[in-house]
């Protein structure tokens, strides 16, 4: 330590310091994007589109028919909810919510209940969720 002292000139004390502190702060969350969706909207465009994805899985229709399906319908599911293909919302608000552990948690937690629900409601096999 005292060989680290010996180095800092009488008058860089305040410097030294603010660079030392400023090396053990803690990174800043990142801000919100300025089209951040809902929480609640993810969740049902997330619903909708695991919901596309099983009924495509299922179509027994070739690769590319099962693609242009799923794409067709995709931007369907995003136009109801006022997403254009153009529009990257969806994406932004995805990864900010990965971002924040807790919020992707809670959507995707409400997601399995939902899809869960549905399949009971529909006469499906009970569905084991691990956590």
């Amino acid at each position: 330590m005292k060989l680290l002292l010996s180095f800092v000139a009488p008058g860089r004390w305040p410097l030294l310091l603010a660079v030392l502190l400023a090396g053990c702060a803690r990174p800043e969350a990142p801000l919100p994007p300025p089209n951040l969706l809902p929480a609640s909207v993810v969740t049902s465009i997330l619903i909708r589109i695991h919901l596309l994805e099983a009924r495509v899985e299922g179509s027994h229709m070739n690769t590319d028919s099962t693609r242009a399906l799923y794409q067709s319908q995709q931007v369907l599911i995003f136009k109801k909810y006022g997403i254009t293909p153009a529009d990257s919302s969806f994406q932004h608000s995805y990864r900010y919510y990965a971002v924040h552990n807790k919020d992707l948690d809670e959507i995707y937690a409400a997601v399995i209940d939902s899809l869960v629900v549905r399949d009971k409601s529909l006469g499906g096999n009970p569905v084991v969720v691990h956590p």
